[in-house]
């Protein structure tokens, strides 16, 4: 496996987004639509070199390598990177998994004919430095595929009511994820780079029931793992009353569907 040293202000994040390993995967299940969205409007032909920014445990680059291309998935995730491998081969597919910085990707200059970041590159801490990488590494005429969640999203609100729980921010904390979402920062970001076209779409979050999406987190979602890992067990217990009320609210007559 190649690696690419991460940069000493992302270790924190490699910790916590890698924390959950394979089992990330059952995340990117409940996305599957909004993965695939994505990879459609990618168009991702046969023979062409594509990059999977943030790539996860791999969802997004398995389904680019099925459609024929040749794809290199980078995460700063050790551990997901590790299971994205194995999930590729058991799938029978080529892929080369790196672990790797967005904000400093090791590739040069024009490399990759398309790259793509399902929900990945949004949460570098310098949004900037990532943008340009972006830029850099795709050739003259090739395309970018990005999701990402808008800054008034259910997913937002869930990054909220973990907030309280999290230990205080830094004196200067990076820029919100969520301000991928806007088109204005997306065009502040990239407009140089690329000619924007934009699309919203809606994904919804299936399950049972509030615990269930709980437990599913608690165990699969490396940010929400990791955090739940450092409170004492009455921080943890209300941490968790938190979590499956707000879930509740999208309750239907089959179960939770959060849009």
């Amino acid at each position: 496996m190649e690696t690419q040293p991460i940069q000493a202000h992302n270790e924190r994040l490699a910790a916590a987004w890698g924390a959950s390993g394979r089992a990330y995967d059952r995340i990117s299940a409940t996305i599957a639509d909004l993965i695939e969205h994505c990879v459609i409007r990618l168009d991702p032909r046969p023979g062409e070199r594509v990059l999977d920014v943030a790539t996860g445990t791999g969802w997004a680059a398995r389904r680019i390598a099925a459609r024929g291309a040749k794809v290199t998935g980078i995460d700063l995730g050790a551990d997901l990177v590790e299971a994205a491998k194995v999930l590729a081969s058991e799938a029978s597919l080529s892929i080369q998994f790196e672990v790797g910085d967005a904000e400093r990707l090791r590739f040069e200059d024009h490399s990759f004919d398309a790259v793509l970041s399902t929900c990945g590159v949004m949460f570098t801490s310098r949004p900037e430095a990532a943008a340009q990488e972006l830029g850099r590494v795709v050739r003259k005429g090739g395309r970018v595929a990005l999701a990402t969640w808008l800054p008034d999203s259910t997913v937002a609100q869930f990054f909220q009511v973990m907030k309280p729980y999290l230990p205080p921010p830094p004196s200067s904390p990076p820029p919100s994820p969520f301000e991928w979402g806007r088109q204005e920062r997306v065009k502040e970001l990239l407009g140089a780079a690329f000619d924007l076209k934009f699309e919203t779409g809606v994904s919804f979050l299936r399950d049972a029931n509030g615990e269930s999406v709980w437990d599913l987190f608690v165990e699969s979602y490396g940010p929400t793992k990791t955090l739940a890992a450092t409170l004492e067990p009455a921080r943890r217990e209300a941490l968790k009353r938190d979590w499956i009320a707000f879930h509740e609210k999208f309750r239907t007559d089959l179960g939770i569907a959060m849009p």
